[in-house]
């Protein structure tokens, strides 16, 4: 028998922002691997089981539930936001390359989630209405010097920036350093957005221009997004601000 495995995204933590296809997929399956606060959103059945594992076990818990789907089960490996972005795809995808062949017989299905930079923009207005990029911050997976060569880079090129994994306990300068080599590049008026638990009952969504910005105002629950020169904010007096990239180049600054 061929086993099926199905990597889905169950979005930023909204059930509402849960896809139709991620729930369907979800129920079909019967055994489910996952960081344990994912698996947590999940209402499972009594024929359903959970297999919980730390977050920093990616490759482990791939290599688990392509073992799982190889020995015939029906798996569901889960993620939050998008499984395709910094998350559980590319795990997998790492684990058949390097493989047993019988990884690559198997049925794989990846289903998109919305990701926390869509659920932050969207909260905030439309920074992302132009050209964007994402980069992750952690350093567990390539060099800091990298990661810096980026920032410059994206940032010289005028893209609007959403950074994930800004900052941890194991990880608490990255983010303040991010922002001393943005504003070498950008202007210190350009708006940043922090977007905590957006679509949540904890949600804080907050506005500050790149001078003011401060890393404390961030934890690994956010993602942060910053604008680029081009990117505007609209005060309403009363309301949040709307930020906002216009959609050509070359517009008002």
């Amino acid at each position: 028998m061929t086993g099926r495995l199905t990597v889905v995204g169950t979005g930023p933590g909204n059930p509402d922002q849960t896809t139709p296809e991620a729930l369907a997929a979800i129920a079909a399956a019967r055994q489910f691997f996952g960081y344990g606060p994912y698996l947590d959103r999940l209402d499972l059945r009594s024929d359903q089981q959970r297999i919980a594992s730390d977050n920093r076990e990616e490759l482990s818990r791939a290599k688990a539930a392509l073992k799982a789907a190889a020995a015939g089960n029906n798996v569901c490996v889960v993620s939050g936001g998008d499984p395709g972005v910094f998350a559980m795809a590319a795990a997998i995808c790492e684990a058949i390359e390097e493989g047993p062949p019988a990884w690559r017989n198997l049925d794989l299905d990846i289903v998109p989630g919305v990701t926390a930079m869509l659920a932050v923009a969207a909260k905030a207005g439309a920074p992302l209405g132009h050209d964007f990029c994402a980069i992750s911050l952690s350093d567990n997976l390539k060099p800091w010097t990298v990661i810096e060569q980026r920032l410059r880079a994206v940032a010289g090129a005028g893209l609007v920036i959403a950074l994930y994994n800004p900052i941890s306990k194991a990880r608490p300068w990255q983010l303040g350093t991010a922002f001393a080599i943005l504003r070498e590049v950008l202007p210190w008026t350009t708006p940043v957005i922090f977007g905590r638990a957006a679509g949540r009952s904890d949600e804080i969504i907050t506005v500050a221009s790149l001078a003011e910005a401060k890393a404390e105002q961030a934890d690994m629950a956010t993602c942060v997004i910053i604008g680029s020169p081009e990117t505007r904010v609209i005060e309403r007096p009363g309301r949040a601000p709307i930020v906002y990239s216009p959609r050509s180049t070359g517009g008002p600054q």
